[in-house]
């Protein structure tokens, strides 16, 4: 009777992990592009600072700090990443901690969508996120009703890309 309930239970096990495997991606590329009004504030922005950065078509400005090797992700990637977000103003507003974090890039927004396929692991890069590609004209808040990034903010991320899977 235990052979067959074990049996039973590898038999299950093995259904349901393969039905797991299957399961499609449910994020596709998008090719939304910032506004030409929100684009020229970043290279403003770039500008006063003397800062030189690629364009991306989006309207995204990237530098590429260090390229990397490996698997390039896309959006059905889970990406391993440590990061420093921050506004035009220097001022942090997240970062990760010692330990990196992990996220499937589909659902993070378009800006790291669109700048991290430019690295691969062990690569740097550096955003310049406009607004359209970033959280938009919303106030983001946190769980106590402050405002952590008010709308339509320019972001600065540093990214580091530890893995991809």
């Amino acid at each position: 009777m235990r052979k067959i309930s074990v049996c039973g239970f590898v038999i299950s096990l093995v259904f349901v992990l393969s039905s797991c495997l299957k399961e499609k991606c449910p994020y596709t590329e998008s090719n939304a592009k910032a506004p030409d009004s929100e684009v020229q504030k970043v290279e403003q922005y770039l500008e006063s600072k003397g800062i030189t950065a690629l364009k991306d078509p989006s309207g995204l400005y990237y530098i590429v700090e260090a390229a990397g090797s490996g698997k390039t992700p896309d959006v059905c990637s889970v990406v391993v990443v440590h990061y420093t977000g921050a506004f035009t103003n220097d001022q942090v507003f997240d970062k990760t901690s010692s330990s990196p974090a992990m996220f499937q890039l589909g659902g993070l927004i378009l800006g790291w969508q669109k700048g991290l396929k430019y690295i691969q692991p062990g690569g740097r890069i550096k955003l310049f996120v406009p607004p359209s590609l970033g959280y938009g004209n919303k106030d983001q808040i946190d769980d106590n009703g402050n405002v952590v990034i008010p709308g339509n903010s320019i972001l600065i991320f540093s990214l580091e890309l530890i893995d991809v899977q």
